[in-house]
């Protein structure tokens, strides 16, 4: 198997931009989206259900779940009081899944746009391995259509299932998914492990992306 990175060029004579965040003047806020990616029944749906049963009632949104004949593609928003004002503007992050399904391509590439943090979650399976290779070069492809610049998307990799018998080893994971060294974490969606980790990683990227442009 080639490794899949995440540094890409270019098309000859094409500029590449970067999402650019919805400001709320009205409501002083900052509207932030986070993508979760990855193959058909990775754990995407787990991460996120996870995140909203554990985040205050207060400070989230509705979910929203769209059912296909596969998966479900989730999304809510949470307001993190925690993380306080940029130039007194709060910071509110949408979190959405992406079908897995190659066939939903179109919902994907929708759910793309206007991204500001990617979180790419691979299934730790030995038998998925190909999937998530396929994922994420559609992943790239998508991101290149919308003219975006994939370098400049904070971005994370969640080896997730990793409590499964006979899991690819997290360094071949690396070797094959992650050559370009960005930020992974370990994880079992399902009670939580590494979830947070992950989460909490992507938004101090992107808060310091929208910093930088303050």
């Amino acid at each position: 198997m080639q490794g899949a990175g995440f540094d890409t060029l270019p098309p000859q004579g094409r500029a590449f931009k970067r999402p650019m965040s919805f400001i709320n003047y009205s409501a002083r806020e900052i509207n932030c989206k986070i993508v979760y990616y990855g193959p058909g029944l990775c754990g995407k749906t787990t991460n996120l259900s996870y995140i909203y049963r554990k985040t205050r009632p207060g400070s989230r949104g509705k979910m929203i779940s769209l059912a296909t004949e596969s998966e479900r593609t989730l999304f809510f928003d949470f307001l993190p009081l925690s993380l306080g004002d940029i130039k007194g503007f709060k910071t509110r992050f949408h979190l959405y899944t992406v079908p897995g399904q190659i066939f939903y391509d179109a919902s994907r590439k929708l759910i793309l746009k206007g991204v500001d943090g990617i979180v790419f979650v691979a299934d730790s399976q030995v038998e998925r391995m190909d999937a998530n290779i396929e994922s994420l070069d559609n992943m790239k492809t998508n991101i290149d259509e919308h003219g975006y610049d994939l370098k400049a998307i904070p971005c994370v990799i969640q080896y997730n299932k990793r409590d499964i018998p006979n899991c690819v080893p997290v360094s071949e994971m690396k070797k094959i998914l992650n050559v370009d060294g960005i930020p992974d974490f370990e994880a079992v969606a399902m009670n939580g492990m590494g979830v947070f980790e992950t989460l909490k990683t992507v938004v101090k990227f992107v808060l310091t992306e929208i910093k930088k442009g303050a």
